[in-house]
């Protein structure tokens, strides 16, 4: 059965302009491709969190787990990666 979209997903077009801007996989440790979710969901979950005001906690499971996409987060905000996608949406 298909997931129901949530209002915060991104939307084709959108999706578009941020996946150029997003930093490549790094070439040490674990690779992005053994994580549970691909970047988009992992963005979908974090603009669920931060444009409805949820807990970490509360990101629904169809979307990323919570922890991956509190890290990503992390990552992104103290890189400047997140402001960088914000501004360009």
């Amino acid at each position: 059965m298909p997931r129901v979209p949530y209002p915060t997903d991104l939307r084709d077009a959108e999706w578009a302009i941020l996946e150029p801007l997003l930093p490549p996989s790094k070439s040490f440790g674990r690779p992005r491709a053994d994580l549970r979710a691909d970047l988009r969901a992992v963005v979908n979950g974090i603009r669920y969190v931060t444009r409805s005001g949820a807990q970490w906690r509360m990101v629904p499971r169809d979307l990323v787990p919570w922890g991956t996409a509190w890290s990503y987060f992390r990552r992104w905000r103290d890189d400047g990666t997140w402001q960088q996608l914000h501004d360009h949406l």
